[in-house]
């Protein structure tokens, strides 16, 4: 990776800092990013984040160079192919689970590096694993769920890159845990991405939220989603 930029939060105490970063790096990265602010959640959605000549390149790699497979999960005793596609890239050392299943790492592409280091140029966030979901069609989904395995750095960001047809991310407060009072929780909400478009979505976002990608039968087109994360390591 080059040197870093300059940092103008250095002289801020240490948890202020973290929060002031994220948000300058977020900022200068994502051009006439939407701020979208809930308890317990903090996402920035950048419109069209990549341009059509990038974007058309990226899905070309995706449909041609990435060997998608088709996982099986076993839900109450029955085995069931996951309904996406998926793969996994990340740097050496680099281990996760994911939907109960144990994904091992392919190496970075040099198109998917490429785009790595993009990220870490405009927004100054350092991902070390890329975790790729192709929907064929509207019947292609994600169920519920919060991207919070132990695995993951708790505090660092999450970007998703999305290509192909517009859909939608299903956003709802995670349900209290046995014991929990319920409370008034905040509602459920959506946001709609579309091809080319950035989520950033910030800590505490996965402590508090769940998010889910639903399934529209009409719809026929593909959708890609690409997910950087930061792995624990070491």
């Amino acid at each position: 990776m080059p040197a870093s930029p300059p940092d103008p939060t250095a002289e801020l105490p240490a948890a202020t800092a973290i929060a002031a970063a994220t948000v300058i790096a977020a900022a200068t990265g994502i051009p006439g990013a939407l701020a979208i602010r809930r308890p317990g959640l903090a996402l920035l959605h950048g419109p069209r984040w990549l341009g059509d000549d990038e974007r058309q390149a990226l899905q070309r790699h995706l449909e041609t160079a990435i060997p998608w497979e088709q996982p099986e999960v076993r839900v109450f005793g029955r085995v069931h192919p996951v309904p996406r596609l998926v793969a996994w890239y990340a740097d050496p050392g680099c281990s996760y689970r994911y939907s109960g299943l144990c994904h091992g790492a392919a190496p970075w592409t040099p198109c998917l590096a490429a785009l790595r280091e993009q990220l870490w140029r405009r927004l100054g966030f350092d991902f070390n694993s890329l975790l790729l979901n192709r929907y064929r069609s509207g019947a292609d989904r994600m169920g519920w769920h919060a991207d919070d395995e132990p695995e993951l750095e708790a505090d660092h960001p999450i970007a998703s890159l999305s290509l192909g047809a517009c859909r939608t991310l299903r956003f709802r407060p995670r349900p209290p845990r046995r014991g929990q009072p319920a409370g008034s929780a905040p509602e459920r909400f959506d946001l709609a991405l579309g091809d080319g478009d950035l989520l950033l979505m910030q800590a505490p976002t996965q402590r508090h939220w769940q998010h889910a990608l639903p399934a529209r039968l009409r719809l026929q087109q593909e959708r890609f989603n690409l997910t950087f994360r930061r792995i624990r390591t070491g």
